[in-house]
């Protein structure tokens, strides 16, 4: 019995929310130009001693586990 007053009342609640009025809600859009200033950038050159030295500096980094362990 308490089953069947459940699905009766599921029921219910989905027929009344199927049958109330949807009101369609119009959006009003505006269009808006966007400016983009661009500044000049000056660049610095940076000149190193050695060739390649930031790709060494790079690859010759090492980790806590790369040094050697007593046994």
């Amino acid at each position: 019995m308490k089953a069947i007053i459940t699905i009766i009342f599921i029921l219910f609640i989905g027929v009344a929310a199927q049958a109330q009025d949807a009101k369609e809600v119009k959006v009003v859009t505006v269009e808006k130009t966007v400016v983009i200033k661009t500044a000049e950038e000056t660049k610095v050159a940076r000149l190193y001693k050695f060739k390649n030295s930031r790709v060494k500096k790079a690859l010759s980094f090492t980790t806590k586990r790369n040094k050697a362990k007593l046994a």
